[in-house]
């Protein structure tokens, strides 16, 4: 298991574009990859589950990897949360 943390910057949060394009990029990985918010957990893999949570500029979210990818998995999130300019690792 591989698990980061980080703190949403993006003025407007993750919103339907960058949302698509995390799911997206979870969709590559065999892992299990869930995105956790206070007290909410869904599957990264689901654009339903990533919308639901409405993800705001200054929250906090985790991000857990679980499984025979995680490694390659979190580091091509990591890359898209850098790249978006969405968050910051923390």
């Amino acid at each position: 298991m591989v698990e980061k943390k980080f703190k949403i910057t993006a003025e407007t949060g993750i919103h339907a574009r960058p949302a698509t394009i995390l799911v997206n990029e979870a969709i590559k990985y065999d892992c299990e990859i869930e995105l956790k918010l206070d007290t909410k957990v869904i599957n990264l893999k689901s654009i339903m589950g990533v919308m639901s949570l409405g993800i705001y500029s200054g929250e906090i979210i985790y991000i857990v990897c679980s499984g025979e990818d995680e490694v390659q998995a979190m580091n091509g999130l990591t890359d898209v949360f850098y790249e978006m300019k969405l968050g910051k690792e923390i």
